[in-house]
Parts: structure tokens; sequence; C-alpha cells
């Protein structure tokens, strides 16, 4: 005996998971977290019994539903199941996956599509904020296909447009939630900034490398690890999360100086191995603080702003580099966020049911 749960097989950006309309699974909680865990196929490195892709960025789920609120059209809770661990996580957000909540949104009924391109305000869940995104819709359907490219994606697609502008503080209310654009840990030098992504930046030199390497160069590098895990949990700390040993936020990030024509190299740890891409949350947030006189990012950033004062900013990362377009303006000491946004792509890859065992969940009598 099984249940079969409707859900589509979706990639935003460089990540890939299923999405589900929040009707479609359990109300819940203990329940929920069970049947996605039996849905993807953990705890298991090959997640053998299930649809995940074995590694972080393919083991990720959305959750959708209309939204009640005046703002917002959509709320987005976004899911990382842990490939070799029995556990699911809420704390953070995705923004690669959030790039395929408003083509979600608009051919699944929930938003109406306009002739041209659709704007879907999606509220987020996770970090209590609310993100912008701007659809292609000709003829008042989604379109997939285009010429934008995205570094960690093959093929080409169609453009979609994401503002990230009010997810200021999303976890901790403040930009620099210790209050410090810079501080000393365990010696280093680091930045705790709350954009998007709680993201604890650190200089790539102080832990013994470039910020140039590759993820196997990095994720078995242990004594770096070992640094940087001991950072972490101090900052955690410091900005309000308590213990968060057992916990994926915040994220950790290292920079360096750019070596290929880039604003900043960067490696972002998930926490405890690198994405191969950039998080799109992370990239915001990097972007945000490379435009902060102070902090850490932006004493290694090669920033070029244009006549109206936005950065154009390009990290460099593994498989190439992520673009996002970044303004702040300071008053009084404090900053304000004028702009945050990125271009991504998506695509619906496979629509239909996935199974669980009834003896994990009956479905809905």
């Amino acid at each position: 005996m099984q249940t079969a749960i409707r859900c589509v097989m979706m990639r935003g950006g460089t990540s890939r998971g299923p999405f589900f309309k929040d009707e479609d699974l359990p109300a819940d909680m203990e329940t929920r977290k069970q049947v996605l865990l039996r849905v993807m196929g953990s705890p298991h490195v090959r997640q053998i019994d299930g649809i995940g892709g074995a590694d972080a960025v393919t083991s990720k789920v959305a959750v959708i539903r209309k939204s009640k609120r005046p703002d917002a059209d959509v709320d987005y809770l976004f899911t990382q199941v842990w490939v070799d661990r029995a556990e699911v996580d809420t704390s953070p957000s995705c923004g690669n996956i959030l790039t395929g909540v408003g083509p979600f949104a608009i051919d699944e009924g929930l938003v109406e599509a306009q002739d041209g391109e659709t704007r879907v305000r999606i509220f987020d869940v996770n970090t209590n904020s609310l993100v912008e995104a701007v659809v292609q819709t000709p003829g008042g359907r989604v379109c997939y296909e285009g010429s934008h490219k995205i570094d960690g994606v093959n093929d080409a697609y169609a453009p979609i447009r994401l503002d990230f502008r009010q997810m200021v503080g999303g976890k901790t209310g403040k930009l620099f939630p210790t209050g410090k654009r810079a501080e000393e840990i365990n010696g280093v030098m680091v930045s705790c900034v709350d954009m998007a992504m709680p993201v604890v930046f650190v200089p790539a030199e102080q832990v013994g490398v470039t910020g140039y390497e590759g993820k196997l160069e990095l994720d078995t590098n242990r004594d770096m690890l070992k640094k940087l895990e001991a950072i972490r949990l101090i900052a955690g700390d410091r900005m309000g999360f308590g213990d968060v040993s057992g916990r994926v936020i915040p994220k950790i990030s290292i920079v360096a100086k750019p070596k290929d024509g880039g604003t900043i190299a960067s490696r972002y740890f998930m926490p405890h191995a690198i994405a191969t891409a950039y998080a799109v949350t992370g990239a915001n947030c990097l972007a945000i603080a490379c435009c902060v006189p102070g902090t850490i990012p932006n004493q290694y950033a090669s920033l070029a702003p244009d006549a109206s004062g936005v950065n154009h900013i390009a990290i460099e990362h593994p498989q190439g580099k992520i673009f996002v377009d970044a303004k702040v303006s300071e008053r009084d000491g404090e900053i304000e966020v004028e702009q945050a946004t990125l271009v991504r792509h998506a695509r619906r890859l496979m629509a239909g049911e996935v199974y669980v065992p009834a003896s994990v969940w009956p479905g809905s009598q």
C-alpha cells in the first residue's frame, strides 16, 4: 500500500527538487517530515529509495500555497532534506529554488498570468520577508525558452528577475546582527551579515587557502574546515542563534580578491561543504556586504558603480560567476539597501505523483 502525492519536479537556478502545493502534504509537521524524508530517499548517501539526487543542491523541497497576506500572492516554504541523516531543516531559505516559485505558481493556477510578463509577489516563510519575481509570460503562459545563461547550467532559458530588497535582517532583524561591520573571532577578522541569508564572511588567506580552490580541494581540507566551523559556532552565538552546531545557519563564506575579471572571488559553504555554484541568497548577502565600507568583503571587492550608483557585482565561484546588481546608501551610520536584484532561470522538468508507504502517511481521509 502506497500513498500518491502530486508534485512537480523543477530546476530553479542551480538547484533542483520537488515542488508541492501545501494542501497536498500532511498538515501535521512531524508526519510531513517523515513524508519528505521518504520522498527524497533519506537517510542514504545515494538516496536510492527516493527522488533526491544524492547532493545538497538536489535534495531540496518547495512547498507553495496561495497567500492570505495583502502584500503577497503566494507563500513559499523551503525545506532542506539532509542526504545522509534523517533530518529536514526549514531554518534557511533557498534563492535558487525560489527562482522556480513564480513559474510554478502560474502553471498551477495560483497566480493569474499577464500577457508579456507577470510579477509574482512571494512571501518567504523561512525568512519572514518578501521577494518579487518577474516571469516571462507571452500570451498569458509561462515561457521557459530564452537566451539567458547562468554558470552551472548547460543551456540558456528565459530570464526570471528576482528582487530581494525586502530581505534585510530576515532572521535577526538587522543587517549586522552583532552591531559591527567587522570583528575578530579566533584571531581572524570576519563580517557577520544578515541579508537574504545570515552569512559569516572570512578572508580565505586567514584560514590557510587562496579562495580560488575547487570543491574537492576544499571539502577535503580538514584543517580549514575545522577552523571555519569553530568561527561559525562563535559567530552564530553572537548573531543571536545560540548553539548552531546542529544547524545550517549561519552559512560561512571565504572571500578573496578577484582573479577572473569579477568583483570578488568567493567560496560558499552549506555550511560543511562548499556549493559547486553560489547560492542566490548568499550571493545577495555578499553583494550588499561588498558595497558597505568597513566590511571584510568590501576590503576585497573591486567596485565600479555606474552613474546611478549601482554596483554590478560579479562573484567568482567554482563554476563561473553569479551576478547581482546592488546599491546601498548610508545615513547617520544606518545602511539602506536600495537594490538587490539578480536574474536566474528555471525549468519545469516533470509533473506527476511521488509515492510514499501508506504506513508513513495514509493520505488525506
